[in-house]
C-alpha cells in the first residue's frame, strides 16, 4: 500500500518527462531550452530518490486507476513498482540529466534533441512501472520513435538513416512473435494483468500444456533477445552506436540495452519457469558465444565507438548467462552488471565524445599521447577502462564475480568460457586505453587538446562516483532486490493433504481441518498454505472459474507480497478484512464462496 505522496510522485515519474518534453518545443531561445530540460529531468532524478528512500522491501508500490472506466479496470492499479523497477528507473533518471548537460553547444537541433531524450524517458519509465503486459509492449515499441529521431536525424555521418532503419527493423520485427505469445495467451486467460499470468502460468492446474509454453517462451526470447541484443541478433547495434551522437549511444547503451533482459527477468522466467530451464543451455551457448566471439571482435576494431559497441554485446552475455542460472547468486549479479554497465559504458561513450569534439574523429590511429595535454581526462578515462574490464573495487566486478559464482554452480564449462572472457576484456581494454592515451603525441592536434572544462567534469563526475560506490559497497543494490528475486524466484509449496486436489471445492474449505485453522491462526507454515490456497479460490470465484487454481507459495515473506496485492485488487475486501488479519482473511474468503 502507498500514501497519496508515494503514489503521486510514482505518477510524476510519467508525468514529468512527458510535460517537460512538450515544454521544450514551445521555448523561444536556447537558454530556455536547456532550463526547461535539466528543471524537469532532475526533478524526475529526485523523485526517484524519493520513492527508493521510502521504499519497503516488503511492501511494493501500487497506484490505483482513480477512473472507473479505465482500460486497466480489470486489475484496478495503474502502476506497480517494487525495488528491480526503481532501480531501474533510477538509472533511466539519472543518465538523462547527463545526457542534457552533455548535449548543450555540442549539437544543431537542440530543442528537437532535449524533447526526444525527455519523451524517450517517460515511454522507458512506462515499460519499468506499468504491470500490464499489452502495454508493455506497446511502450517497449515506443522507444523505437525518439530513437529513430535521435540517430536518423541528429547523428551527422551519411550512413545514419541506414543505422535508424537497422534499429527500427531488427527490433520491431523480433518483437512480432511477442505479440502473437501476448495475444495467445489473453484469449486462454482473459486478462493482460502481470500479477494474474504469473498465477495462471504457474498453475498446477494451467490451461497451457508445457510444450505451448515452450513456444511462447521462444516467442518472448525473439523479442528480448534482439533488444538486448544477443548474438547473432547483434548486428545493427555498432551501426547505430556509430551513427548516434554522443548522448544517443549513452542512452542505447546504458538504458535501452537493459530493456531486453529486464524483460527476460521479469517476463520469460517468471511466466515459462520450466520453459527457462529446458532453454537455458541454448541461452548459454548463445552467451558464451557473445562473450568470446564480440571480444575478439573488438581488437580487431579501429572505431573507438565500435570498440565500447561490442564490449557492450560481451557484457550482455554475462548478464543473460547470470540470468538463466536461475539461482539468486547468478541473478543477483546480472543486475548488478545490468547497473554497472549502465554507468561505465554511458561513460566510456562521453569520454568518445570529449576526444571527439577535439579530434572530429574516432578512428584510434589518429590518437596517441593525450595524456601529456589532458592528465585530468586520463585519470577518469583509466578509471572508467578499469572499471569496463572488471578491476575489484568498480561497480562491475561483484557483478562478474557473482555470475561466474552463480553459474559455476549449475554448468562448469559455461563458467569457464566467462572466466576466459575476464581476459579477453583486459585486453581490448587495456590496449585502446594505451593506443590513446600514451605514445607519441601527433602535433597536428596541438592547438586543440585542452584539459576537461567545467561541464564535461560535471557529467563524468557523477559517473565516476557512483562506479565507486557500487564496487565498493553493492550491498546498496543487492539489499534492494533481494526480496523481488525470492519473488521471481519461489517454487510453490505442497498443497496441504485436505486441499490436495486440482479442484478446491467448498466442501473442502469446510472441512475439520480447515475449521482448525481458523482456530489457530498462528500455526506457521500450515496456515500460509491454506491461506495461499484460498485467495487461489476466492480469485477465481470472482472470475467466475473457481476451483481452476489451487497455487501455494514458498515463503511466508512471498505471501504477505501477494496478500498486499490482493488487497488492492479488491476495495470492498480491504474494507471488511479491517486491516487484514489472517483470521479475517479466511472467514471473509469462506463466506465468498
Amino acid at each position: 500500500m502507498v500514501d497519496h505522496i508515494s503514489s503521486f510522485a510514482i505518477v510524476s515519474l510519467i508525468l514529468f518527462p512527458l510535460i517537460g518534453s512538450l515544454l521544450t518545443l514551445l521555448t523561444s531561445n536556447i537558454v530556455s531550452t536547456r532550463n526547461v530540460g535539466i528543471v524537469f529531468s532532475v526533478t524526475t532524478f529526485a523523485t526517484t530518490i524519493f520513492l527508493w528512500g521510502s521504499y519497503d522491501y516488503t511492501n511494493p508500490y501500487f497506484v490505483w486507476d482513480p477512473t472507473v472506466t479505465s482500460f486497466l479496470k480489470e486489475t484496478g492499479y495503474m502502476f506497480y513498482a517494487d525495488g528491480i523497477s526503481l532501480l531501474f528507473v533510477a538509472l533511466t533518471s539519472f543518465l538523462i540529466p547527463i545526457c542534457l548537460l552533455s548535449i548543450q553547444g555540442t549539437v544543431d537541433r537542440e530543442k528537437e534533441y532535449t524533447s526526444a531524450l525527455l519523451l524517450l524517458q517517460c515511454f522507458i519509465h512506462c515499460i519499468f512501472l506499468i504491470p500490464h503486459v499489452f502495454l508493455f509492449y506497446i511502450f517497449f515499441e515506443s522507444v523505437l520513435i525518439p530513437m529513430y529521431f535521435i540517430i536518423g536525424v541528429m547523428g551527422s555521418r551519411p550512413r545514419r538513416i541506414y543505422a535508424a532503419y537497422m534499429l527500427v527493423l531488427y527490433t520491431l520485427f523480433g518483437s512480432v512473435p511477442m505479440l502473437f505469445a501476448i495475444i495467445y495467451m489473453y484469449t486462454v486467460f482473459g486478462t493482460f494483468d502481470y500479477f494474474q499470468l504469473v498465477i495462471c502460468l504457474n498453475s498446477s492446474d494451467c490451461l497451457i500444456s508445457i510444450d505451448t509454453k515452450r513456444l511462447l517462451w521462444l516467442a518472448f526470447f525473439m523479442g528480448f533477445a534482439v533488444k538486448v541484443p544477443m548474438v547473432p541478433f547483434h548486428i545493427w547495434l555498432p551501426e547505430a552506436h556509430v551513427e548516434a551522437p554522443t548522448a544517443g549511444s549513452v542512452i542505447l547503451a546504458g538504458i535501452l540495452l537493459k530493456i531486453g533482459t529486464y524483460g527476460f527477468l521479469r517476463y520469460s522466467i517468471p511466466f515459462f519457469k520450466e520453459a527457462s530451464l529446458y532453454f537455458s543451455p541454448l541461452v548459454y551457448i548463445f552467451s558464451c558465444i557473445a562473450i568470446v566471439y564480440t571480444s575478439l571482435t573488438t581488437l580487431r576494431q579501429i572505431d573507438l565507438k565500435k570498440i565500447v559497441a561490442y564490449s557492450s554485446v560481451a557484457h550482455m552475455g554475462y548478464v543473460t548467462m547470470g540470468l538463466f542460472s536461475l539461482n539468486s547468486t547468478g541473478m543477483a549479479g546480472a543486475i548488478l552488471i545490468m547497473i554497472s554497465h549502465g554507468f561505465v559504458s554511458s561513460a566510456l561513450f562521453l569520454c568518445i565524445g570529449v576526444v571527439y569534439d577535439r579530434y572530429k574523429t574516432r578512428i584510434y590511429k589518429y590518437y596517441s599521447g593525450i595524456a601529456q595535454f589532458m592528465p585530468a581526462f586520463t585519470i577518469i578515462f583509466l578509471i572508467f577502462t578499469m572499471a569496463n574490464l572488471g578491476l575489484p573495487g568498480t561497480s562491475s566486478f561483484p557483478g562478474e564475480f557473482l555470475v561466474i559464482l552463480g553459474t559455476f554452480e549449475v554448468n562448469i564449462l559455461a563458467a569457464v568460457v566467462a572466466v576466459f572472457g575476464t581476459i579477453l576484456s583486459a585486453a581490448y581494454a587495456l590496449w585502446m586505453f594505451n593506443r590513446v592515451s600514451f605514445g607519441a603525441l601527433k602535433s597536428t592536434y596541438l592547438n586543440t587538446l585542452n584539459d576537461l572544462n567545467l561541464r564535461e567534469f560535471l557529467f563524468l563526475l557523477p559517473l565516476l562516483l557512483c562506479t565507486i560506490f557500487f564496487g565498493v559497497y553493492p550491498d546498496f543494490i543487492l539489499d534492494t532486490i533481494q526480496y523481488d528475486l525470492d519473488w521471481i524466484l519461489t517454487q510453490h509449496l505442497k498443497i496441504p493433504t485436505f486441499l490436495d486436489s486440482d479442484k478446491v471445492t467448498l466442501t473442502r474449505l469446510m472441512s475439520p481441518e480447515f475449521k482448525q485453522v481458523l482456530e489457530n491462526p498462528e500455526e506457521g507454515n500450515n496456515m500460509v498454505e491454506v491461506l495461499a490456497c484460498l485467495k487461489q479460490y476466492f480469485f477465481q470465484h470472482k472470475k467466475g472459474c473457481p476451483g481452476k487454481l489451487a497455487t501455494t507459495y514458498s515463503s511466508y515473506h512471498t505471501l504477505e507480497l501477494f496478500v498486499d496485492t490482493y488487497y488492492l485488487k479488491y476495495k470492498k475486501y480491504t474494507t471488511l478484512s479491517n486491516g487484514g488479519s489472517m483470521r479475517t482473511l479466511a472467514n471473509y474468503t469462506k463466506c465468498q464462496c
